[in-house]
């Protein structure tokens, strides 16, 4: 989801932050490769390794080392973005908010298995909300339905394959909504 929402704040919002056009590129490949490429290969270094039996994480004790790793790197990627003081601040309190909801997410796993899916399906109809509400010239009203939709689709498709119930679902929903839309509302000063 990180790479969603800032290919979101740097390609289909560009006034939402001040990185120069140039530097926006690298710096969208930096964020997906350490936070999606680099926890990409963690994960299947998990799995060869035999510490986890399936990529699904099925088992709530399964899912403990794995999201504690993409925890780390999201924050290893936040302090890298906060110590680059000549970048937006932006950059690093919007990967500081959606870091905040990883490790929220990673510290319900070790007494409830909540939805990782839908956390990420919140936290990007929050950031769309916010954006739409600070930059009300844009029509993010096909985003939003559009991510609506795929947030119904996953939804259904984890409670069909029965990998989570409704309240591991809807709980995933609205911890990942409600920190990213009070984050990004505090960013934005909305």
């Amino acid at each position: 989801m990180p790479s969603l929402v800032f290919g979101l704040l740097f390609f289909g919002v560009p006034q939402a932050s001040s990185i120069p056009e140039s530097f926006k590129v690298r710096l969208f490949y930096l964020i997906v490769t350490s936070t999606l490429l680099i926890p990409m290969v963690l994960m299947l270094g998990l799995r060869w390794s035999g510490m986890v039996k399936s990529l699904h994480f099925e088992e709530k004790s399964e899912r403990r080392t794995p999201f504690i790793l993409v925890t780390l790197f999201y924050l290893l990627t936040t302090y890298f973005l906060k110590e680059k003081t000549e970048l937006d601040p932006i950059l690093w309190q919007g990967m500081g908010v959606i870091t905040l909801s990883v490790a929220l997410l990673t510290g319900v796993t070790f007494f409830w298995k909540m939805s990782a899916h839908m956390t990420g399906i919140g936290g990007l109809l929050a950031v769309l909300g916010v954006l739409g509400i600070y930059f009300p010239s844009l029509n993010l009203a096909y985003l939003l339905v559009a991510t609506l939709l795929l947030g119904g689709v996953v939804a259904s498709a984890r409670l069909y394959l029965d990998a989570h119930r409704p309240a591991e679902v809807y709980a995933g929903l609205l911890v990942g909504f409600g920190i990213c839309w009070m984050g990004f509302m505090w960013i934005y000063g909305v």
